[in-house]
């Protein structure tokens, strides 16, 4: 039993928690390690974890700490209580599981899996709102709020589940960044104009980019979703951007034709990008740009703004 003993740190690694909240379970519930060596610290034995994995599952799922402790201590091997928990043992055995993968990306990308697993709307806001207050648009996307998004596809994926995760945590992202686009709302004309692709429909990237260019104080357009060609040139014809920003997520709707349209139109923009990973290098027009990110993109627009602005004071 002792070679199978887990130290303090092993199991917060493998749940997915703080040390902190195991001291916390086992402070108040009881839940803590019963394997005990002389001369050396506790440590948590198979029965332990898999009470600590109950009650981890429960809690993720809304069931308060308490209720979930009395579960965990009284039936730790047994069913689950509720059809919620049951479902979640089922996707154990399927590779799902009952939370969202976030991989490294830190404590605040696991809070915020852990909210949108309840279906907590105020606190995913709130973690949302706080963590572009302190770091900005970019590196919030990048480091918390894209790994979020990509660990529900993998649940969903593997599950068949989650899509009322998915939706409500898409809606709160997209009304974080358009309140960064109505604070900040830069002066002057927009310059950059944001469209998804011909039937495409994942537009949170390019939310994304919107509302860092309005951080940087560049003011855009964005068409959203599925725009037709013809709506798109349109739009281009109408107001004249310098920049186009044309984002493909996969590669069906990742068709260059789209680009070659706006490299020949009759306003052709300074600057076309080919945004997301849908575009293949290999397929793209003469003259088209291919960030690799976010913040690339970002560095692009400004480049065009920078260009502009010089070019008006000349």
């Amino acid at each position: 039993m002792a070679d199978e003993a887990l130290s303090a740190g092993a199991v917060a690694r493998r749940l997915g928690v703080a040390v902190t909240t195991l001291r916390t379970w086992h402070q108040r519930y009881g839940l803590g390690p019963s394997e005990h060596l002389p001369g050396h610290h506790r440590r948590y034995t198979p029965a332990d974890l898999a009470r600590l994995e109950t009650m981890r599952r429960l809690t993720a799922n809304g069931v308060a700490p308490a209720e979930a402790a009395r579960w965990a201590v009284q039936a730790p091997d047994a069913a689950l209580p509720g059809p919620t928990p049951r479902t979640e043992r089922r996707g154990v055995r399927d590779g799902g599981g009952a939370t969202i993968p976030v991989g490294r990306s830190g404590p605040t990308a696991r809070g915020l899996a852990r909210a949108a697993m309840r279906l907590d709307s105020n606190a995913i806001n709130e973690v949302i709102d706080r963590a572009i207050r302190i770091d900005g648009v970019v590196t919030t996307w990048d480091t918390l709020l894209r790994p979020v998004l990509a660990g529900i596809g993998e649940r969903h994926v593997a599950t068949a589940a989650l899509i009322e995760v998915e939706h409500l945590v898409s809606r709160c992202v997209s009304e974080a960044f358009a309140a960064v686009v109505r604070a900040h709302a830069p002066n002057g004309p927009p310059r950059i104009l944001l469209s998804c692709a011909d039937e495409e429909q994942h537009s949170l990237p390019l939310e994304a980019l919107g509302a860092a260019l309005a951080e940087v104080g560049i003011a855009h357009r964005l068409l959203g979703a599925r725009v037709p060609v013809r709506a798109l040139l349109e739009a281009v014809n109408r107001t004249g951007p310098a920049a186009v920003v044309l984002w493909s997520q996969t590669r069906s709707t990742a068709d260059p034709t789209q680009l070659t349209a706006l490299l020949t139109g009759p306003y052709r923009p300074l600057l076309v990008f080919a945004a997301g990973p849908g575009w293949r290098a290999d397929s793209l027009p003469a003259g088209v740009v291919r960030p690799v990110d976010l913040a690339e993109a970002l560095s692009l627009a400004a480049a065009v703004r920078d260009s502009l602005d010089q070019s008006a004071a000349g």
